[in-house]
């Protein structure tokens, strides 16, 4: 078995990428939602462990979308009938996205509640 380079393996996960935001509505979505997050952190002069809490949900999200494609992609290819395991399976992963969805937001209510508090008044 021949080894990959490193450089193979980062070309290998920037085509996940590019799969994921190419096929997948919902990464797409979250992609939108990040630069919007981040654009209003920059406008809003978030300061820096703020930044790092919205990056880390912002990546949160991003990585439980792609791990939910990865495993919707593993069970269509091995289960293409209709399974209750495979709905089990893509349920679940459906529901990893949910709550790291709904972390971000708490992160981003708990981040941006002070700034635009300020910005308004």
């Amino acid at each position: 078995m021949a080894r990959n380079s490193f450089a193979s393996s980062v070309v290998y996960a920037v085509e996940g990428i590019r799969y994921a935001f190419a096929t997948q509505i919902n990464m797409r979505i979250h992609g939108v939602a990040a630069i919007v997050v981040i654009t209003a952190a920059a406008l809003l002069h978030v300061s820096g462990l703020r930044w790092l809490f919205l990056l880390l949900a912002i990546t949160l999200v991003m990585v439980a979308e792609m791990l939910n494609t990865a495993i919707e992609a593993a069970v269509d290819l091995t289960s293409p009938d209709l399974h209750p395991l495979a709905k089990a399976a893509k349920d679940t992963a459906a529901g990893a996205v949910l709550l790291a969805a709904v972390f971000a937001i708490i992160v981003g209510i708990i981040v941006f509640y002070r700034p635009v508090l300020d910005w308004l008044v």
